[in-house]
């Protein structure tokens, strides 16, 4: 016998094919909302994907005000897996009269959280010397180093996430917070706290204790970042951080210049040499020393991502002991601040990654259109 079916028994099937579904949903989104959005920002089939690195900004109140909002909104314009600053959220000395924080106050690091957390895709951070070693300028407050770092892992590394409208959970480093590590794509990536003004052995306070200690760590966790990538068979491995350490005799920019094959810095006179006083401490050859001999024994692709310097280059500097290029790495300086241009090299490099082509990174300077100033936008 068939059964009718009613308005009444229709409308009783349908309510409960909903009240399904909606619990399904119920179900349904929260496990899909777990799922790490990166995948949003990669390529299924092939794996590719394309990350974001800046620093060195802002210098000043257009900069605050103008060219990091239209350097923000070029990022969220692209599918970018991830972003980076590489360290020095203010120029060296705070700017008399300015309209936004540019001293080391709380209101500097408030004004950073707010900016990368417009980012979209996971925004990641590596302190400066700007931002907590030269704090202790009078031109910059006058405050203690130390407490300006502990702040900024206050504000900036209190979690293992990052930043950013999409959050990335990382490895962190104990103590030493701020020394991070992630994967995406089986590709490495790893913050270290290396800084400008000698690696904090030299300008207003210099604190050789600090510098030791955190040296030690910095070594410590990049060793056991390369046994990581390793272990996980990596492709590749980035490193970011603010210092430009300089590594030959070419760099005359802002960076010691060194003896390639020792790593000894060489524009440091003895007090006795009649050319005149030393200039500064040596603040990275221990370091460079232990990243030269991780570069080789790693094999595979390796990018050396920092600021400092202000000019955007993508070049292999580094040799090995008897003078032959590690083919293996590449350093790449991201652009900074040219106050005196206004937004002028407010910008940023893309760097597209492939883990399976043999270089892994290739890059891309991302000229901001609402930032140039010397030829304006056609």
């Amino acid at each position: 016998m068939t059964k009718l079916v009613t308005p009444s028994i229709l409308l009783r099937l349908t309510r409960s094919r909903l009240f399904r579904s909606i619990g399904l949903l119920a179900i349904v989104l929260p496990i899909l909302s777990a799922i790490p959005r990166l995948a949003m920002a990669t390529d299924r089939e092939s794996g590719t994907y394309a990350i974001g690195l800046w620093g060195d900004l802002p210098y000043s109140d257009v900069q605050a005000q103008t060219g990091v909002p239209n350097l923000i909104a070029d990022m969220n314009s692209q599918n970018l897996a991830f972003t980076v600053h590489d360290g020095d959220l203010k120029a060296g000395n705070a700017t008399v009269g300015s309209v936004t924080p540019t001293s080391c106050s709380d209101a500097l690091y408030k004004q950073s959280l707010d900016y990368l957390n417009a980012l979209k895709a996971p925004a990641m951070f590596t302190p400066g010397d700007n931002d907590w070693v030269d704090c202790d300028r009078p031109s910059n407050g006058g405050f203690n180093s130390l407490e300006r770092l502990k702040r900024e892992r206050q504000f900036f590394f209190s979690t293992p996430y990052s930043q950013g409208q999409r959050r990335l959970k990382q490895e962190v480093q104990r103590i030493y917070v701020e020394n991070r590590r992630w994967s995406v794509g089986n590709v490495t990536y790893l913050t270290l706290n290396v800084q400008g003004s000698c690696n904090n052995l030299c300008d207003t306070a210099p604190d050789k204790a600090e510098y030791t200690a955190r040296n030690a760590a910095n070594i410590a966790w990049m060793k056991a970042s390369f046994a990581a990538a390793k272990s996980r068979n990596s492709a590749a491995v980035m490193i970011i951080t603010q210092a430009d350490p300089g590594w030959d005799l070419s760099d005359v920019t802002r960076a010691p210049l060194r003896d390639p094959k020792t790593l000894a810095q060489t524009d440091n006179l003895p007090a006795s040499d009649p050319a005149g006083p030393i200039k500064s401490p040596d603040g990275f050859k221990d370091y460079l020393l232990a990243l030269r001999a991780e570069v080789i024994a790693f094999r595979k692709p390796v990018a050396y991502v920092h600021g400092d310097s202000h000019y955007q280059r993508v070049d292999k500097p580094f040799l090995d002991a008897t003078g032959r290029r590690l083919e293996n790495f590449t350093r790449v300086q991201t652009p900074g601040s040219n106050a005196a241009n206004g937004n002028n090299d407010v910008q940023w490099v893309k760097v597209f990654v492939d883990p399976r082509s043999r270089e892994v990174f290739s890059y891309q300077n991302q000229v901001v259109p609402g930032n140039r100033v010397a030829v304006p936008k056609p």
